[in-house]
This record gives structure tokens, sequence and C-alpha cells, in this order.
């Protein structure tokens, strides 16, 4: 009961505030910049410790004003997530454009669905448009980690869902993708890829962003097994709620590939597109906290069992 309280309650302030225009939306943005930035400093040292490690050539005032921009596009996020809730397909379309959507659209026509790759850049809950751009006949998902506070997590799944995608929890990929190409349509499912994988699901690392990272690698492994076309979304801010993200394709012969290189090409992807407008990655991720040597300490890098798993 107190779940569907705090779900109703939550809707009915979001669904309110979704209403006011987005400039003030925006006015709201800079009050809570100050107020999780300056007072509450929100996760500002792992953030500063992020940057430091990622931009070594940067001097320290480069990395200050990138910090500062980033708390501030965060805030913006917040409040662009809420307008979302009420957001028209004709104001969605011109705030998040998809440049190279043809591209995907004719990979659906040759008779082959397609993975997305995309990172915690940008607006990506708006990149749930996609299907005003790509026409009825094509099904789109994404896939989605669940939620703990399950009044939140329904809350996103309305705003995930609300333009026509299907969200797909990340524990059931391939049931549902199995089952959603069992009804004759081609598929894209969006795979936000960045996060940080489980001890026992670490099968691979890399150098990103002069760090030694552990990273996913499902959606490679799905692509190969379904033989996925796979693109990259490179998301851009063109300036204040207005983003661009334009389709670019790593792949359409995913079983030529060799191990882990659909993988790394999306991380080679990801480290331009934020060393390019570095303010726009989700910085206050804790990304890093699995280190390599940590992890043989952990698990058996054979059998990627915990090792007292094995005792």
């Amino acid at each position: 009961m107190m779940k569907k309280i705090l779900y109703g309650s939550v809707f009915c302030i979001w669904y309110l505030m979704s209403l006011l225009p987005l400039r003030v939306l925006y006015i709201l943005s800079d009050g809570l910049f100050y107020l999780i930035y300056y007072v509450v400093k929100y996760r500002r040292p792992l953030v500063r410790k992020h940057l430091f490690d990622s931009f070594p050539e940067k001097n320290e005032a480069e990395r200050i004003k990138i910090e500062k921009k980033f708390y501030s596009w965060f805030c913006d996020y917040i409040v662009e997530t809420i307008k979302l809730f009420t957001m028209s397909k004709k104001q969605i379309k011109k705030r998040m454009q998809f440049i190279g959507a043809e591209k995907v659209r004719e990979s659906c026509q040759k008779g082959q669905s397609c993975a997305i790759y995309l990172g915690h850049y940008c607006n990506w809950e708006w990149v749930t448009s996609l299907p005003l751009w790509a026409g009825e006949d094509i099904t789109f998902g994404q896939i989605y980690h669940v939620l703990e506070n399950s009044a939140f997590d329904k809350l996103f799944l309305y705003l995930r869902n609300r333009l026509g995608a299907i969200s797909i929890p990340m524990a059931e990929t391939l049931r549902k993708i199995v089952k959603m190409r069992q009804k004759g349509k081609q598929i894209v499912i969006g795979f936000i890829a960045d996060q940080v994988p489980f001890w026992n699901n670490i099968h691979y690392w890399t150098d990103f962003l002069h760090h030694d990272t552990p990273v996913l690698t499902g959606t490679e492994k799905i692509a190969i097994k379904a033989n996925f076309a796979v693109y990259y979304l490179d998301m851009q801010r063109v300036k204040r709620g207005y983003y661009k993200g334009e389709f670019k394709l790593l792949t359409d012969k995913p079983k030529e590939c060799r191990e882990f290189e659909i993988t790394e090409m999306y991380f080679r992807e990801l480290e331009k597109t934020i060393q390019r407008q570095p303010p726009f990655w989700l910085w206050t991720h804790n990304r890093w906290k699995r280190t390599r040597e940590q992890w043989l300490k952990i698990v058996d890098p054979v059998t990627h069992k915990m090792r007292r798993d094995l005792q």
C-alpha cells in the first residue's frame, strides 16, 4: 500500500511539474545546481577524481570548469526527464533529433535486426523517442536495470514506454528478444553498456579514459548470436534542451568479428564522444570501483566463479 501511495504521489508531482514550460524548469534546474554543487556537494570528491584521472592533460582550472558544467547539465537532465511526462511528439522530435536513422531502417528492410550501443551520455531518456523516427513496422526495445524502489521503477517504465519503445529487464534480455522476433517484425534494441559488471560477469578489460576498465560484453554476445547489425549512437548536446544522435554502423557482420572486437569498437567510440564534450557523461557513477587486482583475488579468471564458491 505504501508503495502505491509513493508511486501515486511522485507521479502527480512529476506530472504537474512537467506541465511547466522548459524555460521555467531550467530556472528550477539552476537552483538545484546551486544546492547540489555548493551545499550538498553530491559526490564531488568522486567526480573530481574521475576527471583528474580521465583528463591528465588538462589543468585544474579546466577540470573544475568541466565539473561545474557537468553538475549544471545533470540538473538539466533531471528536469528534462520530468518534462518527458507530457512532452508532445512534436516537441520531442524538435529537441531530440536523430541523424542516420534511415540506415537503421535500411538494415531492417534488408531483414537484419539491429543492436544500438549508447552510453549514459546527454539525455539518454529522450532517446526513447527513436520509434517516432523509424516507422511503425519496426519494434523498438531498450534494456534496463530494474530499480530497487518499485515505485520509481514503475515511474521510469512509464516514461520509457510512452513513446512506443518496449522496456526489457536486463535479466530477461534473451528471452524477450526471441519472443519479439517470433512476431515477425524486425527489432531494434538499445543497450546502455557503460555500466560496471558484477565481479563474476567480468570477461574483458579495456583501456578507457586512462583507466583499466572491466566492461560488459553481453551486447556483443547477443548481436553475434542473433546476427544483429550493430550501431553506435553518437550523442551531442547542441545547446540547452537540444540534443542530436548520429547512428554509426560498427558492423553488419558480427559473426565475422573477433572476440570482444565489437565491445572494443563501442568503447573507442564512446571515449571519443566523451572527449569531445566531457561534461555530459554521468561522472557521478562509480565506474571504476572494481580493479583487476581485486577481481583476480575474488574471481577465478578461467571459470569466472567467485573463489569462495570454489572452496
